[in-house]
């Protein structure tokens, strides 16, 4: 029996061990391997491997590099391929620490042979905004997975949802119309699989105490791991591939545009009657939802089983292929499309930052400098912090014998954006947020764009403006 891999993240922990509890309720055979990276500080980290009945077994594996995250990396494979050989074991659930970034985690299950079958970040709708809005490190948040670990946890958070191609979303009572809008701007090809309450009398896995690390337990002995404290506050997936396993079975070129015209291109790739009252003043009986079949897979189950491609997840995050969000607006929420064919100037941009970073809960994409006129650079800001690098250079700088070289996807990309002056260099930057001053900020990227006369002197004079982002890219 081959063995499936779904890896299930997200610093929303709650909503990540619903999720988990509802695939092991609902897949038969399913197992959860959790790495518990919060222990790091004694030097080690805590595995739990545990089914539908509880713990079956709790390990130790030391820090590597004194990197909680690396002995994760370290410790995962081996583990998957011990219960691969098992034969027991259907679907393996990887159920992230809280911070682990789920794009990695699927990088190294694949690259050690093992069958990824989904990613799922599981997300509480109302904590959305809360996490996009918050600039703390996750050091602060006590959420970093290394001691040289930088991120933050809206930058940190952003990234588990954008990866995923399926989110499994709580049904938060706190949760409005705002907020769920917010969640279909930000990943509008996710596919949302609500996470449906688990079997009557299943008490919460964080109401659990942890067992004793090493010991191998029976089911009956030992109750789940005691869930850690967290913090503050793309493509649809394909079909069911014919090889993956059912949910239910049993255990086994043209005219050239003005230089700042928008693409022609679309922007839209990404995604029981009531019964009859025997009594007239008698109140008729509400309808009611169909009963399901007891042997009927989740839509959750599905999900991690449906397939997934590592390779294609990726490219979908490139920032010269990626696929952002596309013009919305809703329930207070917006998502402004900013595309342009025209330089900024690096010091007019420069001195703008502050003010387009803070005009949207989140905002992504690539950008153009007339000063780096063949440099791709990667724009990818949240909770008021902006991170800028270099995702090397445009295609249109590459010499033709390096096309190959690209990946099909990229010089697909390229092709739909295709200028015949400059190939693909444009800027092309997404903002999201509720309460968005679209004209405003409109009109604030088109004062940091080359002005006419600075646009006809040529790239040789672009190349020679003050190199106002040089600190910030570390050149």
């Amino acid at each position: 029996m081959s063995l499936a891999v779904a890896v299930v993240g997200g610093l929303h922990a709650d909503a990540r061990k619903a999720a988990v509890d509802r695939l092991l309720a609902d897949v038969p055979g399913s197992v959860v391997l959790h790495h518990d990276l919060a222990t790091a500080a004694a030097g080690t980290v805590v595995r739990t491997v545990r089914d539908r009945d509880g713990v079956v077994s709790v390990g130790e594996t030391p820090l590597v590099n004194d990197c909680a995250c690396c002995a994760l990396r370290e410790d995962l494979v081996p583990e998957l391929r011990r219960l691969a050989h098992d034969g027991t074991t259907r679907l393996a659930i990887v159920e992230l620490w809280d911070s682990v970034e789920p794009k990695a985690m699927a990088e190294v299950v694949a690259s050690g042979g093992l069958t990824v079958t989904s990613v799922i970040t599981a997300v509480d709708p109302a904590l959305v905004l809360p996490y996009l809005a918050n600039g703390d490190d996750l050091a602060e948040a006590g959420l970093a997975a290394a001691a040289t670990d930088q991120r933050t946890v809206a930058d940190t958070f952003a990234r588990q949802l954008e990866y995923a191609p399926v989110l499994a979303v709580a049904d938060s009572p706190e949760a409005d119309d705002e907020d769920r809008e917010l969640l279909a701007q930000l990943h509008p090809t996710a596919h949302q699989v609500p996470i449906t309450p688990g079997p009557l009398g299943q008490a919460p896995y964080r109401d659990r105490q942890p067992p004793t690390p090493d010991a191998r337990v029976t089911p009956r002995d030992v109750p789940p791991a005691h869930a850690q404290a967290h913090g503050p506050g793309a493509q649809a997936p394909s079909d069911t591939p014919a090889s993956a396993p059912d949910a239910h079975a049993p255990l086994r070129g043209a005219h050239a545009p003005a230089p700042d015209a928008p693409p022609a291109h679309a922007q839209g790739r990404g995604p029981g009657a009531q019964a009859p009252s025997p009594d007239k003043h008698a109140p008729s009986p509400q309808p009611c939802a169909p009963t399901p079949h007891p042997h009927a897979p989740s839509p959750l189950a599905h999900a991690a089983l449906a397939g997934f491609d590592v390779e294609a997840a990726a490219a979908a995050q490139h920032p010269a292929c990626a696929l952002l969000p596309v013009e919305a607006d809703g329930h207070g929420v917006s998502t402004l499309v900013w595309h342009r064919r025209r330089p900024f100037h690096p010091e007019r941009l420069y001195a703008a930052l502050e003010d387009l970073t803070c005009a949207a809960a989140r905002s992504r994409g690539r950008f153009w400098l007339a000063d780096k006129p063949d440099t791709l650079l990667h724009w990818d800001a949240a909770g008021g912090a902006l991170c800028v690098e270099s995702a090397g250079p445009w295609l249109a700088a590459l010499p033709d014998a390096a096309w190959e070289m690209v990946p099909p996807v990229r010089r697909a990309a390229a092709a739909l954006d295709w200028h015949p002056a400059h190939g693909d260099c444009c800027n092309h930057l997404v903002f999201t947020s509720p309460a968005l001053d679209r004209d405003g900020l409109t009109r604030l990227l088109e004062s940091c764009l080359l002005t006419d006369a600075e646009y006809a002197a040529g790239r040789d004079a672009w190349k020679r403006l003050p190199p106002a982002f040089d600190t910030l890219l570390e050149i």
